[in-house]
């Protein structure tokens, strides 16, 4: 209730909806809901954008805490950048209702919904709460596929250039050199884990399957006995069943997740705890997408050549 009212605080001090007849700052306003959508935002926008990133690198992006600040930075934007596919629903809609932007409305072009045009895994054939926390639109994880990133810093570019034409230029040549330096470093990520294909791993939460998909990797179970659903000592127990017999022995786990659970389990699989995550900054060294993927993958690479 004290975060109800303290937004709805914040809201009414805003006073009146911000329309889309205001002239545009010297630079876009640009918020994203998570740091790794922020980074490529930063990357495509250069010195013509000011971005900012709702939700902390070690944050889980599905349960950020809504502040009132929150709602000031979404009144004052140019241009939003969601996940989409259900990642942010349980706290963007609030927000966004309390700083009545229509700048950034559904369907406006300073509206950027990052899940479009990425084609999703895991679509639940039948909606169903029992099986946990799931998305009926498709496992929002997607960033963690370089592919996806690249569809998606294409859309930004699209988006950026209908609220700014004058920059459109600039977006288009940034977007050019992002693409560039992508390319180059997916050539030597694939060619890292070239060797360890069909290598199996396990996860705290269903959050690298992109990742699994792009790189050839098998995850073969995850701490969570269902998505969001904390892991009971029997799940536990199968989870470590199944390792021993897949001769898996790395456990991927993320800052906000328990990684005391996960050293309980590696210890009697024989299995190394990587400490990793899907946003930049979360690690020290990781403050762009190109350094975040360039840690994970050396990690990933480090881990299973030690398994050899």
């Amino acid at each position: 209730m004290k975060t109800i009212a303290l937004l709805s605080f914040a809201a009414a001090a805003l006073g009146a909806p911000r329309g889309t007849t205001e002239p545009l700052a010297a630079k876009l306003s640009v918020v994203a809901t998570t740091p790794d959508l922020a980074s490529l935002a930063k990357a495509i926008g250069g010195d013509a954008v000011d971005v900012k990133a709702l939700a902390k690198p070690t944050e889980d992006s599905h349960f950020v805490d809504a502040k009132p600040s929150h709602i000031v930075t979404l009144n004052r934007a140019d241009v939003l950048i969601e996940g989409g596919a259900e990642l942010e629903l349980g706290w963007l809609p609030p927000l966004l209702e309390s700083a009545r932007n229509s700048r950034i409305a559904a369907g406006a072009p300073g509206r950027v919904v990052a899940s479009h045009g990425i084609k999703m895994l895991e679509i639940p054939e039948t909606f169903d709460r029992s099986k946990g926390d799931v998305h009926a639109l498709g496992n929002p994880h997607f960033m963690i596929d370089p592919l996806n990133a690249k569809i998606i810093a294409a859309d930004i570019a699209d988006h950026l250039a209908q609220v700014d034409p004058k920059s459109a230029d600039v977006f288009k040549a940034n977007l050019q050199a992002f693409n560039t330096a992508l390319d180059a470093k997916l050539a030597e990520w694939q060619k890292q884990l070239a060797p360890y294909r069909g290598a199996k791993i396990v996860t705290y939460h269903k959050d690298f399957v992109y990742l699994a998909e792009r790189f050839g990797l098998v995850v073969v179970e995850t701490l969570e006995p269902k998505p969001g659903i904390a892991p009971s000592p029997a799940h536990l127990a199968k989870v470590i069943t199944t390792m021993r017999a897949e001769k898996a022995r790395v456990i991927l786990v993320q800052p906000y997740q328990n990684r005391r659970t996960a050293e309980t389990v590696a210890r009697q699989t024989d299995a190394v705890v990587l400490d990793v995550s899907q946003q930049p900054g979360a690690i020290k060294g990781t403050d762009t997408y190109l350094d975040l993927m360039d840690h994970l993958v050396q990690t990933l690479v480090n881990a299973l050549q030690g398994d050899k």
